[in-house]
């Protein structure tokens, strides 16, 4: 590790990894994992990647407005723009990369069909299809040698300086360093672990949103979460893997505890809505059957083509006892994806100079109010690209300034913090701000949040992983608490 570099980029699912590609080989790169390096919620990520790839049964248009339909309109029409227009050459360059996407016998990329889509058009890895995408790219990165990765180094400060910025990292073996860098790229993921239950990695406690709050950076809209209707129903586990919307999008039904259809009720799309509607329409079926009991049934499906169109959902299954060849699935909702974040415009930036984000830690409006699926990765590439694009450009263009001395390590000793913070944050947030929010218990539970964030911060506690993800957990509760009684007070 040096000293000082171009560019820290913070977080290696498909923002971080393929942004750092982007860059020119003279450009000096730091990328940081939080843990290990295939450990991000773009690695979880199943369905695939939405894109424009055959103007002949597509186009950008319906794209567009299905993005804005499932979004409620509450999306940036500029960005949208760009990410329909745009992405396609970035799918295409990932099929370069070495992404593995299946394909037609005609050497096509093969589409399926995902709720609140008009057309087919999200190519895929199997079920898989983030793991191929981070498999594929970190590959990549490995060759270059303008860049330097730390695994299992989680950024606990991040200080604006002249001329960039100074990082704080804390090391695999607890010890803290302490690099320069001119320009940051947060991709750190989202929030998930504030939720008693998630399909989020373990990663995802909101530190990078966290230390941009810090810094000044404009947070917008994290009180837009997206809550997935079919997480599988795990009994324990409080991360709960995903059973992809392409299963619905390839003949899956949802049923109730009577094993009845149920979502036609709800709205005439079925169970093939947007997610949101979908996930609205299981509690409040749920609340009229008393019951939490649901299920996803494909078995009216070939047994060898489920098996081969979803294999580690098949597998994964599998372990918990249920063969879905033959098994309905048990399905429930739970916390999934980030719509709001650090908000950046339509080349990454924040409203900190030399900060940008990209990926799910970032607000580009592209998902107003509701994330269409697959829509995800895709903005995760385009705009990380252009984050890449604008720094290289500045670096070309502005005058730097030296960084001067600065002391390379921090004294990170305190006192233990105590257990609990963290549970007590998830539940409270479980109990405020689920599927059908609950506004009136809202303020007490912000009280609470925000004595929990003043001891953490206060309390004179050791700088480890406990902590700062404790911090950043108290803290993006707070941002999201504090939207939602917004929202709702009649003044």
């Amino acid at each position: 590790m040096n000293k000082e570099y171009d560019v820290l980029i913070v977080g290696t699912g498909a923002a971080g990894l393929y942004g750092s590609l982007q860059f020119p080989d003279d450009v000096r790169i730091l990328l940081i994992s939080k843990r290990e390096l295939t450990l991000s919620n773009s690695s979880l990520a199943q369905g695939g990647v939405a894109a424009v790839l055959d103007l002949t049964d597509d186009d950008y248009k319906l794209h567009f407005e299905d993005t804005m339909t499932a979004g409620k309109g509450k999306n940036d029409p500029a960005a949208v723009e760009v990410l329909v227009k745009e992405g396609p050459g970035d799918v295409r360059n990932l099929k370069k990369l070495g992404v593995d996407f299946d394909l037609n016998s005609d050497g096509t990329m093969q589409k399926t069909l995902e709720a609140g889509h008009s057309r087919h058009r999200i190519v895929h890895h199997k079920d898989s299809t983030g793991k191929a995408i981070v498999d594929a790219l970190l590959a990549k990165v490995r060759e270059k040698e303008n860049i330097d990765i730390c695994e299992n180094t989680l950024l606990y400060k991040l200080d604006q300086t002249e001329g960039g910025f100074l990082a704080g990292l804390l090391l695999p073996d607890g010890s803290s360093r302490v690099v320069a860098a001119k320009y940051c790229i947060l991709a750190s993921g989202g929030i998930g672990r504030v939720y008693q239950y998630t399909t989020n990695s373990a990663i995802a406690t909101g530190d990078g949103i966290t230390l941009a709050f810090m810094l000044g950076a404009e947070i917008k809209h994290l009180s837009w979460i997206q809550f997935h209707p079919t997480a599988f129903a795990a009994e324990n586990d409080r991360e709960r893997f995903l059973i992809s919307e392409a299963v619905r999008g390839e003949g899956a039904v949802l049923l109730n505890c009577y094993g009845e259809r149920f979502c036609e009720k709800y709205d005439p799309r079925g169970h093939l809505a947007p997610r949101d509607v979908v996930s609205n329409a299981i509690m409040r079926e749920s609340i009229a059957t008393g019951s939490e009991k649901f299920y996803l049934d494909i078995t009216s499906k070939g047994a060898e083509f489920v098996r081969n169109r979803f294999p580690m959902i098949y597998e994964n299954c599998l372990k918990e006892g249920i063969d879905i060849t033959k098994d309905r699935i048990p399905v429930f909702p739970c916390q999934h994806y980030l719509m709001g974040g650090i908000d950046v415009d339509l080349s990454a930036r924040t409203t900190i100079d030399r900060l940008y984000a990209a990926g799910e830690c970032s607000h580009t409006g592209v998902h107003g109010a509701n994330r269409l699926a697959s829509n995800s990765l895709l903005e995760a590439l385009v705009f990380s690209r252009r984050a890449a694009a604008d720094i290289t450009e500045r670096l070309r263009n502005e005058k730097q300034v030296p960084f001067g001395d600065f002391a390379e390590s921090d004294d990170l000793s305190g006192v233990q913090m105590p257990h609990g913070f963290r549970t007590e944050i998830r539940k409270i947030m479980q109990d405020c701000h689920f599927v059908i929010p609950n506004p009136d218990a809202a303020p007490a539970g912000l009280e609470r949040i925000k004595e929990i964030l003043s001891d953490i911060i206060s309390g004179g506690y050791e700088i480890n992983r406990d902590f700062v993800e404790a911090r950043s957990l108290a803290t993006v509760a707070a941002i999201v608490l504090r939207e939602v009684i917004k929202e709702n007070d009649p003044e």
